[in-house]
């Protein structure tokens, strides 16, 4: 059988789908192409659905029973080579929940990031300090100081995507509760509005702040993130964090759902030169 693993890479889910297209276009069967490997129909569904890493033998084999010419099947074979490799995350194993190793492959090959904050800074905008601060008094309370380092080390190894050539488009809306709220104390809040405000500066990245005078708004739910890829084969996506876990939705409704509602927060909140204003006249109160 194909070999499990925590999480895919978005490169694995990415051929996946080509590989079930592949199939389609064939004409095949789940349960035809099974016979080709001797493999169960779910073995098959698994691979389409990267729920379980591919070997490049059964590519090979299905590659052929689809019809596909030796000169593209060369090519979706070296893809596959490129995406079964170990992503960088999987260097933080240890202390990475794999409900969360699949928002890191998705954040990582995103072209854009909408995110709704309620309560924390993003954890791409977050200080060293902020971040320990978050993870020493949160749902991390119980872990050991080591793996807390762990834990920062990994965010801030994130935060590299913003400044790469190919950089995503990051656009945020927080709650003025986060700003707010005094996290590490005055000197680490201090330090963390600095940096957002350095953050507004980038041409990649567009900050809002959903000010208490404006109301209630339709996004006070609870925090979730927006992704949308450049690759045709990856649908927009929306995740949602809860204490223990997390959810991934792709569904068109429910993610349409979503981004109406980003939209009207962005349109509620304060505008971009506006974040910039309020931003400052918080970094002079400390």
């Amino acid at each position: 059988m194909s070999e499990p693993r925590s999480a895919p890479t978005v490169g694995q889910v990415v051929l996946g789908k080509r590989l079930q297209d592949l199939r389609e276009r064939a004409g095949l069967r789940r349960e035809e192409a099974a016979k080709v490997l001797r493999v169960a129909p779910a073995t098959i569904r698994r691979m389409e659905t990267a729920e379980v890493a591919l070997k490049i033998p059964y590519v090979q084999l299905l590659l052929k029973a689809y019809g596909i010419t030796d000169e593209e099947a060369d090519a979706f074979v070296e893809l596959t080579e490129e995406a079964i490799k170990p992503g960088w995350w999987q260097r933080f194993h240890d202390i990475l929940p794999d409900w969360f190793s699949m928002y890191v492959s998705l954040e990582g090959a995103a072209a854009l990031i909408r995110s709704y904050e309620p309560h924390f800074v993003p954890g791409l905008l977050q200080t060293e300090n902020y971040a320990r601060a978050v993870m020493r008094t949160g749902a991390l309370g119980q872990t050991s100081p080591a793996d807390i380092e762990r834990h920062v080390a990994l965010r801030m190894e994130r935060q590299s995507l913003l400044t790469r050539p190919d950089a995503p488009k990051l656009w945020v809306v927080m709650d003025e509760t986060v700003l707010r709220r005094p996290v590490g104390g005055p000197a680490v809040m201090a330090a963390q509005l600095d940096r957002l405000l350095a953050a507004s500066r980038m041409p990649n990245v567009t900050l809002q702040i959903a000010e208490f005078a404006t109301g209630h708004h339709p996004g006070t739910y609870g925090p979730f993130v927006l992704f949308r890829f450049a690759v045709p084969e990856l649908p927009d996506m929306v995740y949602s964090e809860y204490l223990t876990g997390a959810v991934y939705l792709d569904a068109r409704p429910e993610v349409a759902s979503h981004l109406e509602v980003m939209d009207r927060m962005a349109a509620q909140a304060a505008t971009a030169p506006r974040t910039k204003e309020i931003l400052k006249d918080l970094r002079k109160e400390l």
